[in-house]
């Protein structure tokens, strides 16, 4: 009987590894990241206000998958923290309608509430989708916004990540939209985008106002002149249970409140992405430079 019972829990504990399952270490806070640069970057910057400042033994789980992993491990709670984006909760997680910043942020709290979470007030800055070209091809063909994209968009060949192809806010409305007709869609991983444009493999990228690579590239970035996607603000958002074991995690994050406009989260991303920099180096100059930790 006990070697039954001991082969199901290793089945079950490979099943569960296999699968990408979280496990949750005890007495600790953990905060959870998407696959990307900018999601990592935000979760080392409120673990470590959070380790400099209290006592809590705080656990990162990284790289966890796309936005869709990451909620459904919230809402599971396999995880009590994370950055995410106004937008991206009403519209991709609720299916509801977004309308202004202001809007969509009250609709964010609302709607998490309900399902045992926190939404802070956000960050200060908005990562919303845009697209991006070739700056002297822009310029010799007069394209500002996306609107005079759709003009000529029949000729070029997009490099998008997978999940903008497939969110409702993303490419498929944004297509319906502008009647966006391209010459070929191809998906890909975020950072190989900005190498496929440089290289000539494709034409015009979906890229993200807070993008690093921008920087790196000499690219135009197209006005959404319709206004079609939705207020993107970041923001913590925290577990009511989490909330309550810590209650002195509340006035930590409101702290950082306001604190990061897109120019310098665009900074941040860049410090990652072009000169490879470490993510807890990067997060820890921000919170120095903004006066909310101290230089060791």
């Amino acid at each position: 009987m006990k070697k039954k019972l001991l082969v199901l829990f290793t089945t079950i504990l490979v099943v569960s590894m296999l699968s990408g399952c979280i496990f949750i270490e005890k007495d600790s806070l953990t905060l959870g990241s998407r696959n990307n640069t900018e999601s990592i970057i935000l979760s080392h910057v409120m673990g470590q206000l959070i380790e400099n400042k209290t006592d809590i033994d705080v656990i990162y789980k990284e790289n966890l998958g796309g936005s869709t992993v990451v909620w459904n491990a919230m809402l599971n709670g396999l995880i009590d923290v994370i950055p995410d984006y106004t937008g991206t909760i009403v519209l991709t997680y609720y299916h509801e309608e977004p309308g202004t910043a202001e809007e969509t942020l009250a609709t964010t709290k609302r709607l998490v509430d309900k399902d045992g979470m926190i939404a802070f007030n956000t960050f200060g800055f908005n990562n919303t989708y845009t697209l991006a070209l070739d700056e002297s091809k822009a310029e010799e063909l007069g394209i500002v916004t996306f609107s005079d994209f759709a003009k000529v968009s029949k000729d070029f060949r997009l490099g998008a990540v997978f999940e903008f192809i497939d969110r409702p806010d993303g490419l498929p409305g944004f297509q319906k939209e502008y009647d966006l007709k391209f010459k070929e869609v191809k998906g890909m991983d975020h950072g190989i985008m900005y190498r496929s444009i440089n290289a000539g493999e494709v034409d015009v990228i979906n890229s993200y106002t807070t993008d690093g690579q921008l920087q790196m590239y000499d690219l135009r970035v197209l006005e959404d002149d319709k206004s079609f996607f939705p207020p993107y603000h970041a923001l913590p958002l925290v577990r009511k249970e989490a909330l309550k074991e810590y209650p002195e995690i509340e006035e930590l994050l409101i702290m950082l409140e306001g604190k990061i406009d897109e120019e310098t989260m665009q900074k941040m991303n860049a410090k990652v992405d072009n000169e490879g920099m470490m993510v807890e180096k990067v997060a820890e100059e921000f919170l120095i430079e903004s006066g909310l930790i101290e230089k060791n």
